[in-house]
């Protein structure tokens, strides 16, 4: 049997870097770099995929988001080094030498006048004046299949960094219908009624049938975590429907504490921009489905028939067909 790439949920994802209103470059360069230090050692197929990926996003990216990558992977022995020599590290040796410091420029020395230019302006100010940008279907689209094809940790990071991304989250539920609606999922999930908790999270969050299925019934939990904390669901409430909702998750005291314990840090910013995504796909698929249709598409699109006379009518049963002749009427 062979072992399945450790970064395999990320190649779908590198075309969104060129489209237009959309940048999450910076959260793919963060989760990349946390799913690897994860790991103590790595197989030559996995440093090799980890080299190409992140060589095309180090250079793409923010100051700060290379800076925090920087100091993850300058502590983390097992760093490939081409990444580190992308990110101007040096390879960790048994006994460096202290390199010598280098040249202070002029105009740093007191005493020497030095001509005063504008400060740089930062490379991340076209990344806040692209923030709230709204995502297209197809984006949103792969967003939520790349989150529903995670594993279970590659989700906590997902959602972690997805609060830094330049996506316009969902608007907030009303606190009133919010309100009714946390009361209405907590007693279906005391008697375990999975049907009508989907069907009342699903009316809330304006999700379709098919998204909040697939949320609820997930096996490790993670989407409904997301969908509670969007819906601003207190952390008590959301602890006892996870023990009561569904056996399999209630009666596992591991699997409540981890969700327990992501609902906590778990970012409502973050919630909201997956709400949205859930939201986006589901008009991707509808793009799919229906397309515009031309005046001549149904006579193009036809096929030529030959042509057909159509039969002289009979004369009805019963009924004497007209004389013709010269012959008189009788008068």
């Amino acid at each position: 049997m062979t072992t399945p790439p450790l970064f395999s949920g990320f190649d779908g994802l590198m075309n969104l870097s060129h489209r237009e209103g959309v940048d999450i470059r910076p959260t793919l360069l963060r989760v990349l770099a946390d799913l690897y230090v994860q790991t103590t050692t790595h197989s030559e197929q996995e440093a090799r995929q980890f080299v190409e990926l992140t060589s095309r996003l180090i250079d793409q990216v923010d100051d700060a988001t290379r800076a925090a990558v920087r100091a993850r992977l300058a502590v983390y022995p097992a760093t490939p080094a081409p990444v580190l020599e992308q990110l101007g590290l040096k390879p960790s040796v048994p006994d460096p030498r202290v390199p010598l410091a280098h040249e202070v420029p002029a105009h740093l020395i007191p005493g020497i006048a030095a001509a005063s230019e504008p400060a740089e302006p930062p490379r991340e100010a076209p990344l806040r004046m692209a923030a709230k940008l709204s995502m297209q279907p197809k984006d949103a689209a792969e967003i939520s299949n790349l989150f529903f094809g995670a594993a279970s940790s590659e989700r906590a990071l997902i959602l972690h960094n997805l609060s830094e991304t330049p996506l316009r989250a969902s608007p907030r539920v009303p606190a009133q219908r919010a309100r009714r609606s946390i009361e209405a999922l907590e007693m279906a999930a005391f008697v375990a009624d999975v049907e009508n908790f989907t069907l009342e999270l699903g009316e809330t969050l304006i999700l379709p049938w098919k998204i909040a299925t697939q949320v609820v019934n997930d096996p490790t939990g993670e989407p409904l975590a997301c969908a509670a904390k969007a819906l601003g669901m207190p952390s008590p409430v959301y602890q006892r429907v996870l023990l009561f909702l569904k056996p399999e998750i209630g009666t596992s005291v591991h699997t409540v504490y981890r969700l327990s314990r992501l609902y906590d840090v778990l970012n409502e910013q973050s919630a909201l921009i997956m709400l949205a995504a859930w939201r986006g796909s589901t008009m991707a698929v509808s793009r799919a489905k229906y397309r515009s249709a031309l005046y001549d598409d149904e006579r193009n699109r036809a096929r030529p028939a030959a042509a057909q006379t159509r039969p002289a009518p009979q004369p009805a049963s019963g009924v004497a067909a007209p004389r013709t002749g010269s012959q008189n009427s009788g008068r």
